[in-house]
C-alpha cells in the first residue's frame, strides 16, 4: 500500500468530533467507514452515508487509513490494540493516524508496536473546537512519517483548513500539548482579569472589545472558548505535568492553571470530563 492514493478512510469513535470529520471525509469523495459503541452516533454516521463497521478490526481491514478518535488514552490503546482492535485487521502498510489527544510517550510506545506489524503510525491531534469540525475548520499538529503524512494529506484537508507536521512520530502530540499549555494558561489570565474589572464595575463586553485591540488579546477571549464547557481541561493538563514529570522539567505556572482552570469549572458547577471516559 506504499505510495498509493489514500482512497478508502475508517473513524473510529464518532461523537462530536469524529462524527463532522466522517461527514466532511465522505463529502470530499472519500469511501468512508466508522465505529463506534454509542448507538446514537452510529445512527447519526450512517444517515450522513457513513458505512458501519462491526468492529475496529473490520473497519481496519477495509481502509488505507484509519483515524482513531476516543477520549482516553487507555481508549486508543483498547481501539488499535484490544480484542477485534485495529491493528488486527489492518493489512500491512495500512496508517493508523491517532487524533486523540494523549501523551507523547503513550504515542511512541504504540507507534513502535504498530511499525513492528508493518503498520504506519502517525499522530495527528486536533486543534480548534467542536463548531471548527463541523465546519471543517479544524487545525491539524502531526508526527510520523512524512511521505505517509503527505499522502493523506488531501484526506486531512476535508475537515481541517490548516494541517502542519511537525517531526517524528509523537511530535504531533508535542504540539498539541504545548498548543493546550498556551490556551488554557491565556483562559486562566481572561477569567482572574475579568473577575477583578467586575470588582470595579467595568462593562465586560466593553473591556473585551478593547482587550482584543490590545497587548492581551488572544485566540481564547476573541472565540469566547473560555465560557464554553471545559470537559478535556484538566486531562490536557495532567498530561502536561505528567511529561514534564518524565522529562525532569519544571513547568511551575503549569500546575497553577490546572488548579485554576479546576476552580473556574468548580465555580461553573461544572464537572464535565473530569472522570468522564466517554469517547470523543
Amino acid at each position: 500500500m506504499s505510495g498509493e492514493r489514500i482512497g478508502t478512510v475508517g473513524v473510529i469513535g464518532l461523537g462530536k468530533m469524529g462524527g463532522p470529520i466522517a461527514r466532511h471525509l465522505r463529502a470530499g469523495g472519500y469511501k468512508t467507514f466508522g465505529y463506534d459503541v454509542v448507538p446514537a452516533a452510529v445512527e447519526l454516521a450512517r444517515k450522513n452515508g457513513v458505512e458501519i463497521a462491526a468492529s475496529p478490526a473490520a473497519l481496519a481491514s477495509k481502509c488505507d487509513l484509519v483515524i482513531v478518535l476516543t477520549a482516553f488514552e487507555e481508549q486508543v490503546e483498547d481501539a488499535i490494540f484490544g480484542e477485534a482492535g485495529a491493528a488486527s485487521g489492518a493489512r500491512p502498510g495500512t496508517i493508523i493516524g491517532i487524533a486523540a489527544t494523549i501523551s507523547p510517550s503513550g504515542t511512541k510506545s504504540m507507534a513502535r508496536r504498530l511499525s513492528a506489524m508493518s503498520i504506519i503510525p502517525l499522530d495527528i491531534p486536533l486543534c480548534r473546537p467542536e463548531f471548527a469540525a463541523e465546519a471543517g475548520k479544524l487545525l491539524i499538529t502531526g508526527g510520523g512519517d512524512k511521505e505517509a503524512f503527505e499522502r493523506c494529506r488531501p484526506a486531512f484537508a476535508t475537515f481541517a483548513c490548516d494541517i502542519f507536521h511537525l517531526g517524528p512520530v509523537g511530535s504531533g502530540e508535542v504540539g498539541k500539548m504545548v498548543n493546550n499549555l498556551i490556551l488554557w494558561a491565556c483562559i486562566s489570565a481572561n477569567y482572574e482579569g475579568m473577575k477583578l474589572s467586575d470588582t470595579h464595575g467595568v462593562d465586560r463586553e466593553a473591556l473585551r472589545a478593547m482587550l482584543l485591540k490590545s497587548s492581551a488579546a488572544n485566540w481564547a477571549l476573541e472565540t469566547g472558548v473560555g465560557d464554553m464547557v471545559m470537559p478535556w481541561a484538566e486531562k490536557d493538563m495532567m498530561i502536561v505535568l505528567n511529561e514534564a514529570d518524565a522529562g525532569r522539567v519544571s513547568l511551575p505556572l503549569c500546575g497553577t492553571v490546572k488548579e485554576v482552570i479546576k476552580g473556574i469549572k468548580v465555580a461553573r458547577g461544572d464537572f464535565s470530563g473530569a472522570l468522564s471516559k466517554s469517547e470523543d
